[in-house]
């Protein structure tokens, strides 16, 4: 199964199903920044590809994606990383697809 997460989704802090959880958790990593959580410093996107024209941000922000969330969340593998651009303010939104391991058991 298959499941496409990004940043702006709104984030269900009451999943029903693992499969909620595990999008939850997708969604909570594309929206913290590195080393702003207290007690999980190592949690969420490194921001190192801010900054940079998008091309260049784009190629630094795939690799720390995939690895970001297949750290957190074990239960899922990267299969897709693209973006949603937005040209006025040069921001790009994540858009990530991910694939559950053994039903995210």
């Amino acid at each position: 199964m298959k499941i496409t997460v990004n940043d702006l989704q709104k984030i269900n802090m009451e999943p029903q199903t693992v499969t909620e959880e595990i999008m939850q958790n997708v969604a909570v990593v594309l929206a913290t920044p590195k080393y702003s959580v207290p007690l999980d410093r190592g949690l969420g996107l490194n921001m190192t590809f801010l900054d940079n024209p998008v091309p260049a941000a784009k190629v630094l922000a795939i690799g720390d994606i995939m690895d970001a969330i297949e750290e957190a969340e074990p239960r899922v593998r990267v299969t897709d990383v693209d973006f949603l651009e937005d040209g006025m303010i040069g921001r790009l939104v994540p858009v990530v697809e991910v694939e559950l391991i053994d039903g995210g058991q």
